[in-house]
């Protein structure tokens, strides 16, 4: 006899179905392509970073540079109490620089260029600020004489204050055709005179060479010249970024133009 009863027949296991190798290179590709994007955005950030820096530090160490030397060479010439002083008695004859004479240079056309002397007498309270960046506190009522002499030694501005070398801002630079820190390149001087010796017009600006009497210096303009931190001839690409970068001030000497009195 044959068994007519319905009987449901058991159901296949249904397949599972995963992903394709393809599937999976494809997914794997985007993602690397996006975090391929994303570490291009994080060195970009990085970098623009790192070159905003160094900029940042090469105008503070600018600013620092042109304002010492600004302090120091528009006091050129002071000396206290006039009544009781005198030019001649408060800066007295030393080495080239004859009695009364405030200021001499060196003219040197190649780097690391010029020198500037710049002289002054103070007493304490005067207020008046030598390049270590500190004024007269002694304590002494007779002028204490303040000798400064600006210059460029291994990548950096010196100030040679009475015989003590105070380095003002710089590194040494590092190996040729590479950047390193703050490197001053070059320290340019040129001298504003007076030729006829009477008031405070400038007639020319001269080299130290062409100055044929310091007395008629009645400004001076000051050009610095520091490595760019971003040059690297050993990095293609440059374009038209510069070696070098250049900055300039002319700073009156007080004595001369009469706003201070000698």
């Amino acid at each position: 006899m044959i068994d007519t009863e319905y009987r449901p027949l058991a159901q296949a296991p249904r397949r599972q179905r995963g992903f394709t190798l393809i599937e999976l290179m494809i997914a794997l590709l985007i993602g690397l392509f996006l975090l391929g994007g994303l570490m291009t955005l994080v060195q970009d950030n990085r970098r623009s970073f790192s070159t905003q820096n160094q900029l940042s530090q090469l105008q503070d160490a600018e600013r620092l540079a042109m304002t010492i030397m600004t302090d120091v060479i528009q006091a050129a010439g002071y000396f206290p109490d006039p009544t009781s002083n005198t030019a001649t008695s408060s800066l007295p004859v030393v080495g080239t620089l004859t009695a009364g004479q405030f200021m001499v240079g060196t003219y040197n056309a190649v780097a690391p260029g010029d020198t500037i002397t710049a002289r002054y007498a103070t007493t304490t309270g005067d207020g008046i600020l030598n390049c270590s960046g500190s004024s007269n506190t002694t304590g002494n009522i007779p002028p204490t004489l303040y000798t400064n002499v600006f210059s460029v030694l291994n990548g950096q501005l010196v100030c040679t204050m009475n015989g003590t070398a105070y380095p003002l801002v710089g590194t040494a630079p590092g190996a040729p055709g590479t950047a390193s820190g703050i490197v001053v390149y070059n320290l340019s001087i040129l001298y504003g005179v007076n030729s006829t010796g009477v008031g405070s017009n400038v007639d020319s600006y001269v080299n130290a060479s062409a100055v044929s009497n310091w007395n008629n210096v009645i400004s001076v303009q000051i050009t610095l010249t520091f490595q760019n931190p971003l040059w690297s001839a050993t990095v293609q690409g440059q374009g038209t970024q510069p070696q070098y970068l250049t900055f300039q001030r002319v700073v009156g000497v007080m004595n001369q133009t009469g706003i201070q009195t000698s």
